[in-house]
């Protein structure tokens, strides 16, 4: 794969900011750089592209026909960009409804005392905790964990009584 020397939306987004902020000074500011470096950046990316983007003054930058094309698509651009971003770090944490389903001793040593911890946790999920000693259908009753266990001091207290 070849090796990209390029950082084509870093510069695309110091461009961008140059025009919106008017200047390379404050773009430099917003961007975390020098003014100077702002300023080779922009004659570099102008000279990968073969065409002048911005006419400059000490005082002001003035958009070039191409110049105007060329930030109207990178704002798009970027924008595109910051929602994909956005859209992909959303998924990354959970969130939505999580339906449970325990039988009633069990429930009550697990799920629900970890309840509050998981919520803590994960604030964006929904848990729904239902606690029942029947057996349940979890496609009709749309749960998406169920659990039916005895827990062991359980199983020990039956082989005693049982005997």
């Amino acid at each position: 794969m070849a090796r990209l020397e390029v950082n084509r939306s870093g510069e695309l987004e110091v461009f961008v900011q140059a025009v919106e902020l008017g200047g390379f000074s404050a773009a430099a500011r917003a961007c975390g750089m020098t003014p100077s470096a702002v300023s080779k950046l922009v004659a570099r990316l102008e000279r990968r592209l073969g065409t002048r983007l911005l006419n400059r003054s000490t005082r002001q930058l003035q958009l070039t026909p191409e110049g105007c094309a060329f930030y109207e698509r990178g704002v798009r651009i970027l924008n595109d960009l910051n929602e994909a971003e956005r859209c992909v770090s959303a998924h990354s944490t959970p969130r939505g409804r999580l339906r449970v389903n325990a039988n009633v001793t069990f429930g009550n040593h697990f799920p629900l005392p970890l309840a509050a911890e998981f919520l803590t946790r994960y604030p964006d999920v929904m848990l729904d905790i239902v606690l029942t000693d029947e057996v349940i259908d979890i496609l009709e009753q749309r749960t998406d964990v169920a659990v039916r266990a005895l827990l062991d001091f359980l199983v020990e207290r039956v082989r005693i009584d049982g005997q």
